[in-house]
């Protein structure tokens, strides 16, 4: 950390962000539901197997998001979405984006934006990325228990969950405040 400061982000304010992808699709999750004592409550499950990814990052400090839904999970694509995120980090300020090592985030071809520098996280540590529970948020409210009709359609609902965090900064600094990375 102290090398990225020192480095690309000198002079410049740091912004701490995080990272991550989730497939969303038509075979989606059941979730717990209000209902009468003694009645059943019925939740449509989906069987087919579309899918679009949202690629999803917070910087929990500002309350500021940004994403993309793309329909695949490659170098691309994660090239598209840093430049996604360079567009919301502030002129004055440098990006350390923390992330897992998945192959298409350290891929020699990814192009990083001269205001972004990556800090990967140690492998097998879900935990420390607060937008796992991001998604776990969205899946509950906003993207379970209903029947998509069409691919379009999970890519609105994706968009139309995302937009909703988006006019939430609160919610995002609540739920993507981390303890270890109050210091930075």
């Amino acid at each position: 950390m102290a090398e990225i400061a020192s480095g690309a982000a000198q002079g410049k304010r740091i912004e701490i962000w995080y990272q991550n992808e989730a497939r969303i699709g038509q075979k989606n999750k059941i979730t717990r539901r209000w209902a009468r004592r003694g009645s059943r409550t019925s939740a449509p499950h989906d069987q087919r197997t579309r899918s679009p990814y949202i690629f999803g990052a917070i910087c929990p400090k500002q309350g500021k998001a940004a994403a993309l839904v793309m329909p695949w999970c490659d170098t691309y694509a994660m090239t598209q979405h840093l430049a996604e995120i360079s567009r919301h980090v502030a002129d004055d300020a440098h990006a350390i984006l923390i992330m897992d090592q998945a192959g298409w985030h350290m891929s020699n071809n990814l192009v990083i934006p001269g205001n972004i520098s990556i800090l990967p996280l140690p492998p097998k540590s879900r935990e420390l990325n607060p937008v796992e529970n991001l998604w776990h948020f969205m899946r509950e409210n906003w993207l379970s228990n209903r029947v998509f009709k069409s691919y379009d359609d999970i890519v609105a609902h994706c968009c139309d969950a995302w937009r909703k965090l988006q006019s939430q900064p609160w919610r995002i600094m609540s739920i993507g405040r981390r303890e270890w990375a109050n210091g930075f």
